[in-house]
């Protein structure tokens, strides 16, 4: 039996994984099937179980095999793997500089104003904490 990845430091999941994790966090403990539905696209009920045997693998997701149908959980938040990935980029792409990946993100696309504020929020309560 392969053996499962205990280390905090997971790998990079790739995009068709991560869409399989955005249905988990999306609906929560799922199936199989379930997840397959939840994919919006055409996709092969083998091709998912053999891509969430390969996540359970690498430790991306939990499996509760308790019941007939086993169901799969990610084994992290969506707001831990997030920071894993943007840590990763800034290392790989900004040269450890989190500002430059800031202020790319910002020149990439138009941002909404509702989103535009919230980043206000966030800088001013990093200001208040770092005076």
């Amino acid at each position: 039996m392969p053996r499962r990845r205990t280390s905090r430091s997971a790998p990079r999941p790739t995009d068709g994984e991560l869409e399989i994790l955005t249905v988990l966090w999306n609906r929560g403990a799922s199936t199989v099937r379930e997840v397959q539905e939840g994919l919006g696209r055409p996709a092969g009920y083998t091709t998912v179980l053999k891509l969430l045997q390969i996540m359970l693998e690498k430790g991306l997701v939990r499996r509760d095999e308790s019941e007939r149908s086993h169901r799969y959980e990610a084994a992290r938040t969506r707001e831990q793997t997030q920071g894993r990935l943007v840590a990763d980029l800034i290392g790989r792409a900004f040269d450890g500089s989190a500002s430059e990946l800031v202020l790319r993100a910002l020149d990439a696309k138009p941002v909404p104003r509702g989103e535009l504020e919230e980043i206000q929020r966030v800088l001013d309560r990093l200001e208040e904490e770092n005076p």
